[in-house]
Formats: C-alpha cells, sequence, structure tokens
C-alpha cells in the first residue's frame, strides 16, 4: 500500500493554521510540474493548500509575485499561510470553474475582454520597483526554442534536425526582443484563469513570471493549446487589445500590423516550444495526456508559418512530417 508522507504532513500542519481538524481535503489539481493542490473545507470555508515539494519545486517566487501583483491590485490567492520547510502554502480559493470549463460561444466575448483587461493591468505594473523578475533573455528564449529539436523533433518524431532552424529561431528571438517590454505570466491561459462571481478572472499559477515581450501573454490566451478560435474572433480580441493598450501608453508608435505581425511570432516561438514541452511531458514524465493537445498547437506552426514567407522552410518541414499524437 503507498503511503502519501507529504499529504500526511499536510494533515498535521492544517489545524495549526486553520484551528481546526475538523476539515475535509480532497485533491483540487495538479499541473505540468511536480506541484499538486487541494481543497480544504471547513464549515462553510475553503481553501488551496498548494504541495510544492522543495526537493523539485521552490515556493519562494511564487511567494514574491503573488505579494507583488496582489498589492497591486491583481485578482491572484491571498496567502493567509506558508510552511517553507515543507514546501506548504494555504492559499485563497477560487472556486472549480476553469475558463476552459466555462468558454463557449455565447460566454467567449465576456470572458475573454476580462481576460484582457486583467492581462492589461498586469502590464501596467511596474517592473523595476518592488520586484525583481528574471528577463525573458535571448538565453531563455534560445533554451525554450530548442525544445523542439530536442523533444519533438529527435524524441518523438525520430527526424533529423533541419540547416535551417537556427536562421528561424534568429527570426523569432529578435521579433521578441524587439517588442516593448512588460510583466509576462509565461501561461495565461484557460487552464490558469478561474471565473470567479467577483472581478474575475482570478489568476493562477504565475510563479514563472518574467519581464519580457508585450504580445506574449496576449497569443498565449487567444492562440491557446487548449481551446481554439475562428480567425475573425482573435482578430476582434487583438482589435480590442490594441485600442486599450495604445490607450494606457503601452503601446506608442506602433501600427495594428507591426502589432499583429509581433502577435502572430511570439505565437510561432510559444507554440514551437509546446511542442517540445508536450513531448517532454510524456517521455520523461509520463504524462501522455499532453500529447492529445499536440494537434493544435502544431495547426498554429502551421498556419503562422504559411502567413510569412521567412518561414517557408519550416511550413514545408511540418507539412512533410506527419503528426504523432500517440505513443505504441
Amino acid at each position: 500500500m503507498h503511503i502519501d508522507h507529504r499529504l500526511e504532513l499536510i494533515n498535521e500542519w492544517l489545524p495549526t493554521v486553520i484551528g481546526t481538524t475538523d476539515f475535509t481535503l480532497n485533491s483540487a489539481s495538479s499541473d505540468a510540474s511536480f506541484r499538486r493542490y487541494f481543497r480544504v473545507r471547513f464549515e462553510d470555508k475553503t481553501w488551496i493548500v498548494m504541495d510544492a515539494p522543495p526537493s523539485h519545486e521552490d515556493i519562494k517566487p511564487f511567494i514574491t509575485i503573488a505579494r507583488f501583483l496582489y498589492q497591486h491590485d491583481i485578482h491572484v490567492p491571498k496567502i493567509d499561510a506558508i510552511n517553507h520547510e515543507s514546501g506548504f502554502l494555504l492559499l485563497s480559493d477560487f472556486g472549480h470553474k476553469a475558463y476552459l470549463d466555462e468558454l463557449n460561444e455565447s460566454s467567449a466575448e465576456t470572458l475573454y475582454q476580462s481576460a484582457i483587461d486583467s492581462l492589461l493591468k498586469v502590464q501596467q505594473c511596474p517592473i523595476n520597483n518592488g520586484i525583481n523578475l528574471p528577463a525573458y533573455d535571448r538565453s531563455l528564449l534560445q533554451r525554450e526554442l530548442m525544445l523542439f529539436p530536442d523533444w519533438y523533433l529527435s524524441k518523438h518524431l525520430h527526424a533529423a534536425i533541419p540547416d535551417f532552424l537556427p536562421k528561424t529561431f534568429e527570426l523569432l528571438i529578435n521579433n521578441a526582443l524587439e517588442q516593448p517590454q512588460v510583466i509576462v505570466h509565461r501561461d495565461y491561459h484557460s487552464r490558469n484563469l478561474m471565473h470567479t462571481a467577483d472581478n474575475s478572472p482570478g489568476i493562477i499559477d504565475f510563479q514563472d513570471a518574467v519581464v519580457g515581450p508585450i504580445t506574449y501573454d496576449l497569443v498565449s490566451l487567444l492562440r491557446d493549446c487548449y481551446i481554439s478560435w475562428p480567425q475573425t474572433a482573435i482578430d476582434d480580441w487583438i482589435q480590442y487589445y490594441f485600442n486599450k493598450a495604445q490607450h494606457l501608453g503601452l503601446l506608442t508608435g506602433i501600427s495594428i500590423k507591426q502589432f499583429t505581425k509581433w502577435f502572430d511570432l511570439m505565437g510561432l516561438q510559444r507554440h514551437i516550444k509546446v511542442l517540445g514541452i508536450f513531448s517532454r511531458l510524456n517521455y520523461r514524465d509520463n504524462k501522455a495526456n499532453y500529447l492529445n493537445d499536440l494537434p493544435l498547437t502544431l495547426h498554429y506552426v502551421q498556419q503562422i508559418s504559411a502567413k510569412y514567407p521567412e518561414f517557408e522552410e519550416l511550413s514545408d518541414f511540418i507539412s512533410q512530417h506527419p503528426q504523432i499524437t500517440t505513443v505504441s
């Protein structure tokens, strides 16, 4: 019989912070990391426990960023208790309603406008005052892109690495670096936005935030690896964001044409990286369910690489290699 020692530790810790042993504890979710989440219920109150094993996860970035965003009126979980030694956090509970479960044709307009409004609030936060986030610099962008040849091409497709990749990567990196730099969540999408009764959405999973390109979180949101929308809808939401960002002074002297190209190529960088990440989650971490999300991610890569002549070689290469979405 498997004994979950960390769960035992949580059960020992909780009475010391919520003042009772009369609570229930149930799994809430897990993610692509080693973190787990549990929902604590006592009478009519609920909290979320983040379980982040110190040998694999550092809770300090989450704490620092959560406090910073909370102080700037961003709707992130409030930290009610911390156990540094064991890697536990007690957080306010945003409920069960992830955007992914709530989005449909009738709700999308309202939910996406709310998500864009919240994103703009994050992007207005000062990046050099009260927080020291890593830069989404050339070396980090390059490391991310290398997940594509290392895990998707070599490990998943067993394909040779094409000669044009360095040139393609350089174009994508330069596109990212020439944009205005803001706080970037890095996973601002439908699984990390919670539909809440007040001040929706609640934003979670922000511990990997950096200072980086202004289009990154917008393309994560609108070209989501877990749900897709017609291009006409995406264009409307881009325009909604663009108009507000210009009014707020986040974008000056930039045309919608230039912004859209930034957006497209930023998405291409992200989705190339994600193909590698999903492959690594399967082969290294035994999380095969992420292979189900390869086709949509690959579709985005095909769509944008075919749109811009400078990525014709990538477009041709992708179309010549059949998709593999299961492992025998």
